[in-house]
């Protein structure tokens, strides 16, 4: 069991939540927040939202659900050997999708782009928007009510939001603005070492896990992979190995070795730049001025290299590309029959717009698309657009 660290968050050391509660007897504040955010409607919906492939191309694609849930694996692995607090790490790990809308990133490109006169989308900023405002669970707040810490953490997961001595937010999407506290959240600040490692696991699993993916779906094959600094050595390794070895076994070897490694890479490097720099406290981590946790240089430069080719190979795939173009579609039909007519959204959002094509209108139908699964987002497109009234 591993000793926890000097900069590890502490329950009790928390800044608390936006409104009182009484302590748990039985878990911490950062436990709690991991059952929140489990237990939301938001996170439910994941199990049927994009990661790459939509859900219908085959049931053995990531979803934003098993992502999120390898994301947090990893994670508490990271924490544990650091010494870090766990639970706090794997409660970011688990929220960090939810503000996406359905179909992958070209969802929320589509979103975004429909939301230009409307103040713009930033799904980062829609998961705060989910965990502040849109879920509906508890008698005395709206949203889930998480410690500063986690909330912090969504925000900033990626460094600060604003430069030292810099107040203004002008810049920011407009669901940060909204958020009434966003000033508790220090965005001048790195957030917490368990926010980086998150986000590092986030880095880690979806590269890793893209691979496996996009084999398995013949984008590319394990021979267009041998050129790749790091990625190709491994896979040529377990082959040279088990040169008999099946494709689907070959694929899990490799892949679990690449985790492995990036894994401990992330160990060392943070290691080093804790002891190099004499890092002693949670506050030391977020005054630092750069990430703590973090790859070594050769290793982000072999992730480098892999993001470039998954981004050629993978993402940019005629095959995905068609997808993603169904799927833009749909949400541009959705969006523009709803903030053109308000009417036909369900009635509990309808009565949340004041008009059509309005700054309010906008941001409900907003809300109420980046929600969706992408099943429901395609039966409600079936059900706006079929020509089949009486069906």
């Amino acid at each position: 069991m591993s000793v926890e660290s000097t900069i590890a968050s502490t329950p009790a050391q928390s800044r608390g939540r936006v409104f009182t509660e009484s302590p748990s007897a039985t878990r911490s504040c950062f436990q709690r927040d991991r059952d929140r955010i489990i237990h939301s409607t938001a996170f439910r919906r994941l199990k049927h939202k994009t990661q790459v492939f939509i859900y219908r191309e085959g049931d053995h694609y990531r979803t934003r659900l098993t992502h999120s849930l390898e994301v947090a694996q990893i994670a508490r692995s990271i924490s544990r050997i650091l010494g870090l607090n766990e639970d706090l790490a794997e409660a970011l790990a688990l929220a960090h999708d939810l503000g996406h809308p359905p179909f992958g990133h070209a969802g929320e490109e589509e979103l975004a782009r429909c939301m230009q006169d409307y103040d713009g989308f930033d799904h980062n900023a829609q998961t705060l928007r989910m965990v502040t405002k849109l879920e509906h669970r508890y008698a005395n707040f709206d949203g889930l009510n998480l410690t500063r810490e986690t909330l912090e953490g969504i925000v900033k997961h990626n460094g600060p939001l604003l430069g030292e001595g810099d107040k203004d937010i002008s810049s920011l999407p407009a669901a940060f603005r909204a958020y009434e506290h966003l000033s508790e959240l220090d965005l001048h600040l790195y957030p917490s070492a368990e926010a980086q490692v998150a986000a590092l696991a986030d880095d880690i699993a979806y590269d890793n896990h893209d691979i496996d993916d996009g084999l398995r779906a013949n984008l590319f094959t394990v021979d267009d992979l041998m050129d790749l600094p790091f990625v190709g050595d491994v896979f040529y390794s377990v082959r040279k190995r088990y040169p008999d070895l099946e494709l689907t076994r070959l694929i899990h070897e490799s892949v679990r070795r690449l985790i492995s490694a990036m894994v401990e890479d992330v160990i060392r490097e943070t290691e080093r730049r804790i002891k190099e720099n004499a890092l002693s406290s949670a506050d030391d981590v977020r005054h630092f001025g750069q990430p703590v946790v973090a790859f070594s240089e050769d290793m982000t430069a072999y992730e480098d290299a892999l993001k470039t080719f998954l981004m050629e190979r993978m993402y940019h795939h005629y095959k995905v590309n068609r997808m993603m173009s169904q799927a833009q579609r749909i949400i541009a039909d959705l969006f523009d029959v709803f903030v053109t007519q308000p009417g036909t959204l369900p009635t509990e959002w309808r009565a949340l717009c004041d008009a059509p094509r309005t700054q309010m209108t906008g941001r409900v139908v907003c809300d109420f698309i980046a929600g969706m699964t992408d099943r429901f987002a395609m039966d409600e497109h079936k059900r706006l657009f079929s020509l089949d009234i009486g069906g």
